[in-house]
């Protein structure tokens, strides 16, 4: 699967339910599924700034494609990494670079998120997209 089809995928899912409390608690429920974050990552390196919760994202290059790992201490956070990482985990970087965040108008998340929140997802894509950049 593409990152683009991964997009339209979570499309479909998100156009399941009614109204946005049902679609915060599927964010949230994905976010409780992430595999655990070893304390060892948590540096300053790995920190993002811009989010009003802590969030930690590590990158590493493997057999040409980037693999992510991340984490949150906010519920809500932890969801959006989720969804961030059923797009853009082990993909070619140039395959990253190539996949805008179509999603963010498809799932409503451009009008749904706070506008803290909203940065912290902003943040979260830039280091994504650095680093696609950096490792093509």
């Amino acid at each position: 699967m593409t990152a683009r089809e991964a997009q339209a995928e979570l499309a479909d899912e998100f156009a399941i339910f009614d109204n946005w409390m049902d679609r915060y608690q599927y964010i949230i429920d994905m976010g409780k599924q992430l595999p655990a974050f070893p304390e060892s990552l948590k540096s300053d390196d790995t920190k993002i700034q811009g989010c009003q919760s802590n969030v930690w994202i590590h990158d590493r290059l493997e057999n040409g494609r980037l693999h992510f790992d991340a984490t949150s201490d906010a519920a809500i956070v932890s969801g959006l990494i989720a969804v961030l990482l059923r797009i853009y985990n082990d993909r070619p970087p140039s395959e990253i670079q190539a996949t805008p965040p179509d999603f963010l108008g498809e799932l409503g998340l451009d009008k749904h998120l706070s506008p803290t929140r909203s940065n912290g997802l902003h943040a979260m894509l830039d280091r994504i997209y650095t680093v696609a950049k950096q490792a093509a």
